[in-house]
């Protein structure tokens, strides 16, 4: 079974690690929401340089916590994007309305 988490590192900075896909997908969706709503600061950092492995699942993650974020009326960046993460972001059309750190 894969595994993954997501946690407020430092107020307004979220790590999200491990596997990325199907299996790990609806808690990681569940629990970032919480953190992201419960969150004190109004603009946030998703970082991403621990991710193991992911699927298109989660890139799809990364637009629903970008969604959390909006409804929460707080700001989203993500750091450290893997390469194969950017990839699929890319062949999806998706890098120019992800909030990337350079």
């Amino acid at each position: 079974m894969s595994q993954a988490s997501i946690s407020e590192a430092s107020p307004g900075v979220f790590s999200l690690a491990g596997v990325l896909d199907y299996q790990t997908a609806p808690a990681l969706r569940e629990q970032g929401a919480r953190l992201l709503k419960n969150s004190q600061a109004a603009v946030c950092v998703l970082d991403c340089s621990a991710v193991a492995k992911s699927s298109s699942v989660g890139v799809s993650l990364l637009l629903a916590f970008m969604r959390d974020a909006s409804a929460a009326g707080k700001k989203l960046s993500v750091s450290s994007l893997p390469k194969g993460m950017h990839e699929i972001a890319g062949v999806c059309g998706l890098l120019e309305i992800l909030p990337l750190q350079a």
